[in-house]
């Protein structure tokens, strides 16, 4: 098992705090150097930290990265207006390999670089979906804030991506989850069996995922709903 996190409201919170206006396009936050300073600090700093402090007090093994770390996950710049926000080009699974097999749970940051040391802000399901299917996982959960993918009727226990492809051109997807599905999409046509996205602070989602109960929405491939 491996674990990637973002912490976006963290970052909000900290660039509101002196005075730093957060933008975002279509839901990824536009990156300036102020920005990525606070990226560092937050993400790879205290959210990294905390999560591992809570994993270790949970009984796990756990070893807080960023994709910087042995060249994890390497990015290149997505878009000027965006900054120095990435788009993962590879993933190396090799560091993840290693210690999973030794009984370690890897806890990894959203952030990425490149072969010239540079330093990018990577949305994190982008970021889960590159090293998940480096992996070779089996499954994917988002672990997020609401009850799982909105229809016009209400919660979508599954979705395809041609189902996907339709909510977002309908605009009943946008924003965060209008990426979320993109990302996840994305992670079938490589080779993940399935992506969940869950709510996250719900009392033992994992386990339910786990065991097969009906938890969020699952996106699947074509043919399989």
């Amino acid at each position: 098992m491996v674990v990637v996190h973002g912490g976006g409201k963290q970052m909000t919170r900290f660039l509101s705090e002196r005075g730093v206006e957060s933008r975002f396009v279509e839901g990824l936050r536009v990156t300036t150097p102020e920005v990525l300073d606070a990226v560092l600090k937050v993400f790879a700093g205290s959210v990294n930290h905390e999560l591992v402090a809570a994993f270790v007090a949970a009984g796990a093994q756990a070893v807080g990265l960023t994709g910087i770390d042995a060249a994890l996950t390497e990015a290149e710049p997505l878009r000027e207006e965006l900054g120095a926000v990435g788009n993962v080009i590879r993933a190396n699974p090799k560091l993840l390999e290693l210690l999973t097999g030794g009984g370690y749970l890897p806890v990894v940051a959203c952030v990425a670089g490149d072969r010239a040391g540079n330093i990018y802000n990577v949305n994190a399901d982008q970021m889960a979906i590159s090293c998940a299917a480096a992996f070779a996982a089996d499954k994917l959960f988002f672990l997020t804030d609401v009850e799982g993918v909105k229809g016009k009727n209400g919660f979508l226990p599954v979705v395809t991506p041609r189902l996907c492809s339709e909510l977002i051109a309908d605009g009943l997807v946008t924003g965060g989850m209008q990426a979320k599905l993109n990302a996840a999409c994305r992670g079938l046509s490589l080779g993940i069996g399935e992506v969940a996205i869950v709510p996250g602070a719900r009392e033992h989602v994992v386990d339910a995922l786990l065991q097969g109960r009906q938890v969020g929405t699952r996106l699947v491939p074509e043919g399989e709903s």
